[in-house]
C-alpha cells in the first residue's frame, strides 16, 4: 500500500516537515513493514510560463514546429535557472495558442528517464528549455500535446490563475512523496489512507479525523435492489449491503485536477478519466471499492445472485468469461453485467459520452469474492480488499464523497433516486482474561496498559468479572476474533520491544534421529566430497518428465506424475520424478554466467504418485466442518509417495589444467564415484552393473544395486547423460550425473555401526586375470572371486580391462589385483594362491571364466 503524505497529513495530523523516513519509521513501530519511499522522479527548474508567441515553421521533413517566444519569469526578473524572463523555445506540438500558461523546463532541469535539459540547437534555432506534456513528466501517457494549465482548470475565473515563474511542480503536486508499507492478509482495513492514518495515530498519538464520520451523508431511494443469494457458500449470504447513488449531467470532458492526478500516481494508480479516475481516489481514502455504472445503459433495477449454468459475462477487459455456478454477479433485466466484487462487465461500462452515473457501493462475503477471482485469475485492486474484508458500515460514506466528489469536479447534479440496502453489522465480543496477556507475550505489561491499548484500536471493553474483559471489536477489525487476537493487538501498540529477548532452552532429548543422522552423513560426504549443494524447485515441464523420467528408469513414453491444478508456472504443472531436471537447470544458469566446471549435489524429495487414486479439488471437504475419519483417512492415502533422492551433476573439469599436466575432464567413473561415496556414508555397498536410462548414454550407464535378501534391488542409476539431452539444455562437453534412492539406501542400513578387526601382519598380493565373455559385467565377476576365495580376500580391485590381441573374439581379459590378509598370522604363499584358485573356481562356476596364462 502507498500512502501520498499529503493526503495522509488531511486525516491525522502529521509533525511540520514529516519526512516519508520519519513516517515509515513511525508505521513500522505498529506492525507494518517498509517497503519503499516513492517520489516524481522530474526535478530541478520547471516553472508556469506564459506563451508570448507562436510562429508556426514548416520544416523539409514534411514536419512543422512553433517557434515561441515564452516569459517564465515575472518581467524583469530572473527566472528559476537564473537566466532571462523570456526564452525561445522549440515546440513540436500544436495543441496552445499564445497566452496560454504552460508548464516550462529550465535548463538543469532533469526528467524522467534521466533526461537533462540543456540549450539544444535544432532546427535552427537555439531552445532555451522545453514546453513539457503530461508524459514527459510521467503524468499520464497523453504525449500529442502540450499541457494547458487553464484545462486542468488553472485560470482567472476559478481563482486559481498560476503566477508566471511559479513552481509547476507544487503546482502539480509532484513535490509530494509517498511512503510504500507492505499490509499483511488479515490487516485489510490497512488497505486505504483511513486505515494507515488511523494506526499512525495509534503510534504516535496523532490526532486523528475519520473521514467517513466527517460526511453529511444522504440517502437515495426509488432505484430496485434485489439481494438473492440462493446458494450462498459456508451458509454466508454473498451480498449483505448495496448502496446505491445517482449523479447526473456530468460533464464528461472535465480533466482530472492534478492534485488527484499526482496521489493517484503515487499511490500506484494511472490516470483514466475523471470518474475511474474518482471512483479509484474514493476507494484508496475510505478502502471501499466502489463501480460506476453507466445510467444509460442500465436495463431495469439490478440483481445480486449466483450464477446460472452455461452463462457469461464479457468484462471490463474485453474477454468472454464462462461463469461458475459459485460466481456471484450483479445483473440487470439483460443478464449478468458485472462480477461481483471482482470486475465489471463492458456492457454497462462507462464511457466519453456518460453523463448519468449510478454508483455502487456493496458489501460482499470475502470467500465468495477470493474464489471467484482466482478461478478466473482476475486480481484487482478491489478484489484484493473484499477477500480481506471491508468495513461493513463504510459503503454509505464511500458512495456519498463520489457523488460529492463528481459534483465537485465533474460538474453533475446528485439525485435523490438510488438505494440503501445497509449491510447488518453484529460484532461477535471476545471474552479476554488480561492475566493471559503477559502469559503469552512472556511481558510485565500491565492491565490498564493492556485496556488502553484495546481501546485505542476502537474496541469497546465491558467488565466481566475480575481481570475478565468483554472485547466488542469495531465494524473495520473483523480479523478480531479470539483471545490471541487482542494479545497481538497489546503487543503491537505497547510496542514489541517490550516483549523480552530470552533464548529458548533446547528440550531433553536424544538428538537427531537415525534417519536425521545418517542423512547429515551423507550430505557431510557429498561436501567432503567436493559437491556444491543446491536447491531447486520440484516443478517439471512435461518434456522434463519425460527425458529424465523416475530415478530407476521408465520404460513408457509416457511417465506418470501429479500435475498440480493451480501452478505458479503453467508451464510446469507437474512435481518431479527425478532431481536431474532441476540439476541440469542449475547448471545451466551457472554455464550462462561463466561457469562451465561444476560438481552440483541435491537432496530432496520427489512425488511418486498413488495408483488409482484421482487427485482433485473435488476431493477436498468442505471448509466449514470437521471432515469425518474416513474422510481423512482417503486424503491421507491420496497424499503421493514423497521419498527422499539424492542426485549429482558434474559437468566440466575434473581436474583443472596446470603447469606440468593437463587438465581431465568429468567422466562416466567419477559419478559412479560419487554414487558410491553417499552409499557408503551411510554403510552401505553398492553393487554395480550395466544398465540402461533414457536420460543416459546406453552404453556409459550403471546399474546401482543393493543386495536384499539375496535379491539384487535397483536403487539408482549413474553414468552419462545423453550427449543429446545435454546439447538441448546447451551445456558444453558431456555431462556425468547419478542419482539415488536415498530413503531407501537409509532404509536397508545396518542398524547397529559396522566394525572390522584391524590386522597387524603383513599382506599378501597378487594379481587375477581371467578371460569371460564380453557381455559379462566386471563387478559379477568381481563379486563371485571376493565369494569364493574366502575371509583371506581382502580386496579384490579391477585395474584391466582387455580386448584384443591374444584375446578370443567375444571375450575379455579382466585383470584384478588382490589382497590376502589373515587376522591372526602372516599368510604363506601357498594360503594365499589357495584362496585365490577358489575364487577362479567361483567365478568359473558362475560365469564360465578361466585363467588366463
Amino acid at each position: 500500500m502507498r500512502i501520498p503524505l499529503s493526503w495522509l497529513a488531511e486525516h491525522v495530523a502529521l509533525p511540520a516537515g514529516a519526512t516519508p523516513e520519519q513516517v515509515h519509521a513511525d508505521l513500522v513501530r505498529v506492525g507494518f513493514e517498509e517497503e519503499s519511499i516513492r517520489r516524481f522522479e522530474a526535478t530541478g527548474p520547471i516553472v508556469v510560463g506564459e506563451v508570448l508567441s507562436r510562429d508556426p515553421e514548416p520544416q523539409a521533413n514534411g514536419k512543422t514546429i512553433n517557434w515561441c517566444q515564452v516569459r517564465v519569469a515575472p518581467e524583469g526578473q530572473r527566472a528559476a535557472d537564473g537566466g532571462e524572463d523570456v526564452r525561445g523555445i522549440v515546440c513540436g506540438a500544436h495543441n496552445f495558442e499564445v497566452g496560454d500558461k504552460v508548464v516550462v523546463t529550465l535548463p538543469g532541469a532533469v526528467l524522467p528517464g534521466d533526461f537533462k535539459i540543456t540549450p539544444r540547437k535544432t532546427y535552427g534555432h537555439v531552445s532555451d528549455g522545453m514546453i513539457a506534456s503530461a508524459k514527459e513528466l510521467a503524468l499520464g501517457e497523453d504525449h500529442a500535446g502540450i499541457i494547458v494549465l487553464s484545462r486542468l482548470g488553472f485560470s482567472a475565473e476559478n481563482g486559481n490563475d498560476p503566477a508566471i515563474g511559479a513552481d509547476a511542480l507544487e503546482l502539480l503536486g509532484m513535490r509530494d512523496s509517498a511512503v510504500e508499507i507492505n499490509v499483511t492478509p488479515d490487516r485489510g482495513y490497512a488497505f486505504s489512507v483511513r486505515g494507515v492514518a488511523r494506526e499512525y495515530s495509534h503510534a504516535t498519538g496523532a490526532a486523528f479525523t475519520d473521514p467517513a464520520f466527517a460526511l453529511e451523508i444522504g440517502t437515495g431511494a426509488g432505484f430496485d435492489v434485489v439481494l438473492d443469494d440462493q446458494a450462498p457458500i459456508r451458509g454466508k449470504q454473498g451480498c449483505t449491503g448495496f448502496i446505491a447513488r445517482v449523479v447526473r449531467i456530468i460533464d464528461p470532458a472535465r480533466p482530472t485536477p492534478p492534485w488527484m492526478v499526482a496521489r493517484l500516481i503515487l499511490a500506484g494508480q494511472r490516470s483514466l478519466g475523471l470518474q475511474v479516475d474518482i471512483s479509484n481516489y474514493v476507494m484508496l481514502e475510505f478502502g471501499q471499492p466502489l463501480h460506476a455504472y453507466d445510467l444509460a445503459k442500465l436495463t431495469g433495477g439490478i440483481t445480486v445472485r449466483r450464477a446460472r449454468a452455461g452463462e457469461t459475462l464479457v468484462t471490463l477487459d474485453g474477454q468472454e468469461r464462462k461463469l461458475h455456478v459459485e460466481d456471484l454477479l450483479i445483473t440487470d433485466e439483460s443478464g449478468p453485467i458485472g462480477m461481483a466484487g471482482v470486475m465489471g462487465g463492458e456492457s454497462t461500462k462507462t464511457d466519453d459520452a456518460t453523463t448519468d452515473i449510478l454508483i455502487e457501493a456493496a458489501t460482499f462475503d470475502p470467500v465468495s469474492i477470493a474464489r471467484s477471482l482466482r478461478r478466473h485469475k482476475l486480481p484487482s485492486e478491489a478484489s484484493k480488499r473484499y477477500e480481506r474484508g471491508v468495513d461493513p458500515l463504510v459503503a454509505a460514506a464511500a458512495a456519498q464523497r463520489m457523488a460529492d466528489l463528481l459534483v465537485e469536479l465533474g460538474g453533475g447534479t446528485l439525485d435523490t433516486l438510488g438505494t440503501n440496502l445497509v449491510a447488518p453489522f453484529v460484532a461477535q465480543p471476545v471474552t479476554l482474561k488480561l492475566s493471559q496477556v503477559n502469559g503469552l507475550l512472556g511481558t510485565d505489561i500491565s492491565d490498564d496498559e493492556a485496556r488502553a491499548a484495546i481501546e485505542m484500536i476502537g474496541c469497546e471493553i465491558a467488565e466481566a468479572g475480575a481481570g475478565v474483559l468483554t472485547v466488542t471489536p469495531p465494524s473495520w477489525r473483523s480479523d478480531l476474533t479470539r483471545p490471541a487476537d487482542l494479545i497481538e493487538e497489546v503487543a503491537r501498540i505497547v510496542g514489541y520491544d517490550r516483549i523480552p529477548s530470552v533464548l529458548p532452552v533446547a528440550p531433553a532429548g536424544r538428538g537427531r534421529t537415525r534417519e536425521q543422522h545418517l542423512r547429515r552423513r551423507a550430505a557431510d560426504t557429498a561436501a567432503a566430497y567436493g559437491l556444491d549443494e543446491v536447491q531447486c524447485y520440484p516443478f517439471v515441464t512435461r518434456a522434463q518428465l519425460d527425458a529424465f523420467g523416475a530415478v530407476t528408469g521408465d520404460a513408457g513414453e509416457g511417465v506418470h506424475a501429479v500435475k498440480l491444478a493451480n501452478p505458479l508456472d503453467g508451464e510446469a504443472p507437474f512435481l518431479r520424478r527425478s532431481l536431474l531436471p532441476g540439476l541440469v537447470g542449475a547448471a545451466q544458469r551457472n554455464v550462462s554466467r561463466g561457469f562451465t566446471s561444476l560438481s552440483l549435489v541435491e537432496f530432496g524429495a520427489v512425488f511418486d504418485p498413488v495408483t488409482g487414486v484421482k487427485l482433485g479439488t473435488d476431493n477436498v471437504p468442505p471448509l466449514a466442518e470437521k471432515p469425518s475419519a474416513e474422510k481423512l483417512a482417503e486424503l491421507d492415502a491420496s497424499i503421493p509417495a514423497q521419498p527422499l533422492r539424492a542426485a549429482g551433476l558434474l559437468l566440466g573439469d575434473a581436474v583443472a589444467k596446470q603447469p606440468g599436466e593437463p587438465a581431465r575432464s568429468y567422466d562416466w567413473a567419477d559419478a559412479l564415484d560419487a554414487a558410491r561415496a553417499l552409499a557408503d556414508a551411510v554403510s552401505i555397498q553398492l553393487v554395480v552393473r550395466q544398465g540402461a536410462h533414457r536420460a543416459f548414454h546406453p552404453g556409459r550407464t550403471a546399474e546401482l544395486c543393493i543386495e536384499v535378501d539375496g535379491e539384487l534391488e535397483v536403487v539408482g542409476v549413474a553414468g552419462e547423460l545423453l550427449p543429446e539431452l545435454v546439447a538441448e539444455s546447451h551445456l558444453h562437453g558431456r555431462a556425468q550425473a547419478f542419482e539415488l534412492e536415498l530413503s531407501r539406501l537409509i532404509e536397508a542400513a545396518p542398524r547397529e555401526p559396522l566394525t572390522s578387526q584391524l590386522s597387524s601382519y603383513p599382506a599378501a598380493t597378487q594379481d587375477l586375470t581371467l578371460l569371460v565373455d564380453a557381455a559379462v559385467p566386471a563387478e559379477a565377476v568381481r563379486a563371485a572371486v571376493l565369494a569364493g576365495a574366502g575371509d583371506l580376500l581382502e580386496q579384490a580391485r579391477l585395474v584391466d580391462d582387455y580386448r584384443g590381441q591374444g584375446v578370443p573374439e567375444g571375450q575379455r581379459a579382466l585383470t584384478f589385483a588382490l589382497r590376502f590378509r589373515a587376522a591372526d598370522r602372516t599368510l604363506k604363499a601357498e594360503e594365499a594362491s589357495e584362496a585365490k584358485l577358489a575364487g577362479v573356481a567361483a567365478a568359473e562356476t558362475a560365469f564360465g571364466a578361466k585363467l588366463r596364462d
